[in-house]
C-alpha cells in the first residue's frame, strides 16, 4: 500500500499523524471476544437503559421518567391542491392521537402501548419504539387549517391540508365618480 493510501486509511479510521496506529488482534481465538465486544456496543441505548433501570428497581425507562419522546417519521408531498403530511402509526389508537395544524405548520403526538410486559433477557430484537412521540413540521406553503382532515387506515395517518390560494397582488381599478 502506498503512503498516500495509508494515510487516507488512518485518517478514515481518526489515527491523526504522530500518533501510532495499534492493529487489533484478528486471531481466531480473539474472534468470539470481539463478536462480544461488538454485540455489546450495538445494544441500542433504550435496552441498556431499560435494562439498567431494572436492574436499579425501576421499570420505567429513563427517557420515560425524564418526559423524552422519540421522532415520528413522516412523509410530506403535494398535489396542485394540497399537501399531504402521511407517517405510519401502526399500534397506535386513533385516540392516543392528537394532532395540531396552523396555517404554517403542523405538530403530531401520540404514543404507541405495549399490550405485554416483555423481559429485556427475552429480546433477540429490540428495534421499534414503544412509548411518546410527536413531530412538527413546518409547512413549505401556507394551508387553510380550518378545511383540514385526516383518515386513519390500516396503520397509516394521512392529514390533507388545503393549500391557500393568496394571490400576492391584486390590482385595482381607479373608478371615476
Amino acid at each position: 500500500m502506498s503512503t498516500s493510501e495509508e494515510k487516507f486509511f488512518e485518517q478514515l479510521a481518526g489515527v491523526r499523524e504522530g500518533e501510532e496506529r495499534i492493529d487489533a488482534d484478528v486471531s481466531p481465538a480473539a474472534e468470539p471476544e470481539a463478536e462480544a465486544e461488538l454485540a455489546k456496543a450495538t445494544v441500542a441505548p433504550a435496552a441498556r437503559a431499560k435494562a439498567a433501570a431494572k436492574k436499579a428497581g425501576g421499570t420505567k425507562l429513563a427517557s420515560e421518567e425524564n418526559g423524552s419522546e422519540g421522532q415520528l417519521t413522516i412523509d410530506v408531498y403535494q398535489t396542485p391542491t394540497e399537501i399531504v403530511v402521511e407517517s405510519a402509526v401502526a399500534g397506535v389508537k386513533p385516540d392516543d392521537l392528537d394532532i395540531s395544524v396552523s396555517s404554517d405548520s403542523v405538530t403530531i403526538r401520540g404514543a404507541r402501548h405495549r399490550e405485554r410486559e416483555v423481559r429485556e433477557e427475552d429480546y433477540f430484537f429490540q428495534e421499534c419504539y414503544w412509548g411518546r412521540f410527536s413531530r412538527s413540521v413546518i409547512l413549505p406553503e401556507e394551508v387553510n387549517a380550518e378545511h383540514a382532515s385526516v383518515d386513519f387506515k390500516d396503520g397509516i395517518l394521512s392529514l390533507h391540508l388545503p393549500k391557500l390560494n393568496r394571490q400576492k397582488a391584486k390590482k385595482l381599478k381607479v373608478k371615476v365618480e
